[in-house]
């Protein structure tokens, strides 16, 4: 199991990729795969024959108007860990809540 972030964008198809971002998204969440969306980043969490043909398919769907495009893909690889695209995020907030509670600080 792996957690993928991954940034998808059509080149020379002027200011605004929203359009083009948005149908990358839409593929990943109709995956049903766990996934998250950030300003810069696409997280989508399963193993590796799961995942890479739905990056894929977002990379083939942000090209389709003949824009050259830009992928960068990063991966926390994990064997046996499940739930990771939620549960990095929590132990670091448990650990800044514990902190906060040590130094008395809100």
């Amino acid at each position: 199991m792996a957690v993928f972030a991954f940034s998808v964008a059509p080149l020379g198809a002027g200011e605004s990729v929203a359009d083009s971002v948005a149908e990358a998204v839409r593929i990943v969440r109709e995956s049903g795969l766990p996934n998250r969306t950030t300003a810069m980043f696409t997280e989508i969490e399963g193993d590796w024959d799961a995942v890479m043909p739905v990056i894929q398919r977002a990379t083939e769907a942000v090209g389709a108007g003949g824009h050259r495009v830009s992928l960068v893909i990063k991966a926390d690889i994990r064997p046996g860990r499940t739930g990771e695209l939620t549960g990095k995020v929590e132990r670091v907030e448990e650990r800044l809540a514990a902190e906060s509670e040590e130094t008395g600080h809100a």
